[in-house]
């Protein structure tokens, strides 16, 4: 959509984000785990956060139940509601990438297009997809927050994995299983994917 005649976006005034980059020590780029609700998803980010910041990297972690609470609690569970949580969510992350940060999102993003309109927002040279690929029925049973039960209830409506779709990513670049490994293990995996990828250039 074409910006209105009124909005001049003023980014060549401001500072680069290689400048950013530079007075960080970083490369920034949004790594962005998809996964069924109960997959890891937080758990993971949380880990990985502290390793990153215990080795000097810049981190910032958006997590699905922390926006919607926050900034998209006016949004629903609807296909066009889902659609525009992931819309804004990019759109902040690119925010937060343009000025250098390592960007953690931690969000279900059920189907191709939602990740799609996500890849094209933030740029496909600084979208890292991860996918924690947790079965339905592990998922299922650790239910920690109990919406599994709730949705085979009928008391939560579109429910990704229950009644609603969750199509998992057919090339992400990495794919993570929480199954008899802890999420550390996990997290230790995808943080030694991401340092090659977040050094500062030379």
């Amino acid at each position: 959509m074409p910006l209105p005649d009124h909005i001049h976006p003023v980014d060549r005034q401001l500072l680069q984000r290689a400048d950013k980059e530079m007075l960080l020590g970083q490369r920034g780029c949004v790594v962005w785990m998809t996964g069924l609700s109960g997959s890891g998803k937080s758990t993971i980010a949380a880990a990985l956060e502290q390793q990153l910041h215990a080795a000097g990297r810049y981190t910032v972690v958006l997590d699905g139940d922390n926006v919607r609470a926050g900034i998209n609690n006016n949004l629903g569970f609807s296909a066009a509601d889902r659609m525009e949580n992931i819309r804004r969510i990019a759109e902040v992350a690119k925010l937060f990438l343009r000025n250098g940060a390592v960007v953690v999102c931690c969000f279900i993003s059920p189907t191709a297009a939602i990740r799609a309109q996500a890849r094209e927002i933030i740029g496909a040279e600084d979208f890292i997809e991860v996918f924690v690929d947790t079965p339905l029925e592990e998922c299922e049973r650790r239910d920690v927050k109990g919406l599994y039960a709730k949705a085979r209830a009928g008391e939560i409506k579109h429910f990704t994995g229950v009644d609603a779709p969750f199509e998992p990513p057919s090339a992400p670049a990495l794919r993570l299983t929480t199954i008899n490994r802890s999420a550390g293990k996990a997290a230790d995996t995808l943080f030694h994917f991401l340092l090659p990828r977040i050094k500062p250039l030379p």
